[in-house]
């Protein structure tokens, strides 16, 4: 494995912070100077790694989607697409995921931002979101579903939603019992056999 260089870890390193930030806090809570404190460097640093915020911000997105990808990737590389679907839909729509807003899929944590960013950074989003719903799609064609494409678009907006109200919820029963549901209704609109 190739050694990264001072300034690509150092890159990383704010990458990695403001990962944490933006989805716990939103787009708006990244500020160049408080984002360089906590990662223990000077606001005149930031220039050496980034053109501007809008830059980060795109950037951070890019990590974000990709740091999802690794998170999920034993279960994304599972051969059975039915246990695939299954494993995915269970720990996507499981408590831990809700629990942990800083490391989860950045879906539920910035969808309701991206009318408000510049197109750039909402045309980065459109096309990660879709890259899922896509890898949704191929999975239920493997498993013959008669309208993947469809079925694949609207599962991904409930599993979506479902975390993100979830998080919202101030009752954890609630929050768990919103999260069971929607595992159950996400399942049959795929085609598995409930339990």
């Amino acid at each position: 494995m190739e050694k990264l260089s001072h300034k690509a870890r150092t890159r990383q390193r704010i990458l990695d912070e403001a990962s944490v930030v933006m989805r716990e806090n939103g787009t708006e809570s990244i500020g160049v100077a408080a984002l360089m404190k906590r990662v223990g460097l000077t606001h005149g640093g930031f220039y050496a790694h980034f053109a501007s915020r809008e830059d980060l911000v795109q950037a951070v997105i890019a990590e974000m989607f990709a740091d999802s990808a690794r998170r999920f990737a034993d279960i994304t590389s599972i051969e059975d697409p039915a246990e695939r679907l299954n494993q995915l839909i269970d720990s996507y729509l499981s408590e831990q995921h809700c629990s942990m807003p800083g490391e989860g899929c950045p879906l539920p944590a910035l969808v309701s931002e991206m009318a408000h960013l510049p197109v750039e950074a909402r045309t980065l989003f459109s096309q990660r979101r879709e890259a899922m719903r896509q890898r949704l799609a191929l999975t239920l064609r493997e498993l013959n579903h008669p309208h993947a494409d469809d079925a694949a678009t609207t599962m991904l907006a409930e599993m979506v939603g479902a975390v993100a109200m979830a998080r919202a919820c101030p009752d954890d029963e609630e929050a768990r019992t919103m999260l069971a549901s929607s595992r159950r209704s996400v399942k049959q609109r795929a085609g598995l056999e409930m339990a």
